[in-house]
Parts: C-alpha cells; sequence; structure tokens
C-alpha cells in the first residue's frame, strides 16, 4: 500500500465505482486523500458505496451515469468539476460482460458489451482529458483490461473484442496525450474475490476450481491487491509510467507451457 497522503489534493472518478473493483479502488483512493466521484447506472448502489467511502474522511460525489451516453459522460465532468474545481484521475472501470456463444449472439448483446466497454472508455477518456488540458495540470487515466483479449475468449468474443479496442486505445492515448502529460496506462487482472466477474463468470465452487487449476499462485487475487496497483499506477510514484499494460493475475496468463499440470 502506499503512504496515506499520496493521493492528497486530488480528484478521481471511478467509473463503476459503486460496487467490485471499481469500490475497491475508490475506497483505496480515498484513503490516500483524494476526493472521490463514484459513477454507476444504479443510484441505490451509489448511496450504499458513498456510506463506505465518505468513512476515510474525504469528499464523495456520486453521479448516475450511464457511460454508453455521451451526453450523460459530458455532464459527469461539468458535474465533477463544479463540486471540485477539477479531475485529476479517471478510472474506466464500468463494464458489461456474460458467457454466450458467439454463433448465438444477438445484436443487442454485441452492441450492449461493445458499448459500455470500448465506447464508454473513449467517451469518458476524452471528456476528461479536454477538461484537464483546459486546467493546464497533468492527470492520469486507467483502464481495465482482460487477457483473453489477446488470447482470445470462447463464450466471450463480445468483451475480448471490447478490450482488445481498449488495449489499443490506451496505447494510442498515451502517445498522444503524452505532450499534455496526461497518462494513460491499463491494469489487467485476473478472477479477483467479490467482484461481479466471478460471481457470473464462474459461479459454481467447480468452476471456480477449474480457474485456479491455472493459476500458478493458487489462489484468486484480492480485490485490496488490484486497488493497490491501480493506486500506484495514478499516484506521482509512477509519474514516468505511461502507455503500459499491467497485468495481475498469480501468473496465469503464463501459465500455458506443457509441464504446467506438474507444477
Amino acid at each position: 500500500m502506499l503512504p496515506e497522503g499520496s493521493l492528497k489534493g486530488k480528484v478521481a472518478i471511478v467509473t463503476g465505482g459503486a460496487t467490485g473493483l471499481g469500490e475497491a479502488m475508490a475506497k483505496e483512493y480515498a484513503r490516500l486523500g483524494a476526493d472521490i466521484v463514484i459513477a454507476s447506472r444504479k443510484q441505490e448502489k451509489l448511496d450504499e458505496a458513498k456510506k463506505e467511502i465518505e468513512k476515510y474522511g474525504t469528499k464523495v460525489k456520486t453521479i448516475q451515469v450511464d457511460v454508453r451516453e455521451p451526453d450523460q459522460v459530458e455532464r459527469m465532468v461539468i458535474e465533477t468539476v463544479s463540486a471540485f474545481g477539477r479531475i485529476d484521475i479517471l478510472v474506466n472501470n464500468a463494464a458489461g460482460n456474460f458467457l454466450v456463444k458467439a454463433i448465438d449472439m444477438s445484436t443487442n448483446a454485441w452492441n450492449t458489451v461493445i458499448n459500455i466497454v470500448l465506447n464508454g472508455t473513449w467517451y469518458c477518456s476524452q471528456s476528461v482529458a479536454k477538461q484537464m488540458i483546459a486546467q493546464g495540470t497533468s492527470g492520469a487515466i486507467l483502464n481495465v483490461g482482460a487477457t483473453y483479449a489477446w488470447t482470445g475468449g470462447p463464450l466471450t468474443a463480445h468483451s475480448a473484442a471490447a478490450k482488445a479496442g481498449v488495449s489499443a486505445l490506451t496505447k494510442t492515448l498515451a502517445v498522444e496525450w503524452a505532450p499534455h502529460n496526461i497518462r494513460v496506462n491499463m491494469i489487467t487482472p485476473g478472477p479477483t474475490e467479490d467482484t461481479g466477474a466471478v460471481s457470473q463468470l464462474w459461479a459454481s465452487p467447480e468452476q471456480e476450481e477449474e480457474i485456479l487449476k491455472n493459476v500458478p499462485a493458487h489462489r484468486l487475487s484480492t480485490r485490496q491487491e488490484v486497488a493497490n496497483l491501480a493506486s500506484y499506477l495514478v499516484s506521482d510514484y509512477a509519474s514516468y509510467v505511461t502507455g503500459a499494460n499491467h497485468v495481475i493475475d498469480g501468473g496465469s496468463w503464463l501459465n500455458k507451457g506443457r509441464y504446467k499440470d506438474d507444477l
């Protein structure tokens, strides 16, 4: 964990910040001194998360937003600046995913995931970057990836394609926006305890056991471990890091060798 006060004076927006990894990152940013905006579609979830995050003593604002809608994203940025005067950090965590055979996938299913994961990341990144440039300050944008974006993800063609797009977008924006002192990075978590991805994609103990067989660390990551990495990447400790994708999955993406079953 970073020292308390590492993000003091910063203002952070976390999309999908009411639950799961988003809430964990928002909590850690608050512990480190940042004022927080959590953005999500369900107000009741936002209200619950706000109560938890406020325990760290920083200011917390909730904004109900659908990142698929550019007008709502623009409103989110305006409301954040109105409340706090600036934006220093953006975490593009809002996502959608579910298992479906590609041959059976409906157009609506495809568009829903692409619009949340890829288009939503773009809408938020561009809108926030414009504000950061107008402020004349440095900024940090953090995107959330998935390892199957580069290996392929059977039953998740929509999400794999969207996350691959986010990976390319991360690298492209890192180069274009570096002259404005805006850093753009990505974290790629593996299966993580107490998150929607685990409960939706690996719902049974048997399915979880199958996943763990491919994790050299022989366990799931914790939300705190992911939040720790996310905090480093948006902090001044990582001031020279941009365009990078940091995988945090206990080595499972590397565990493809012929002898892996003997470990």
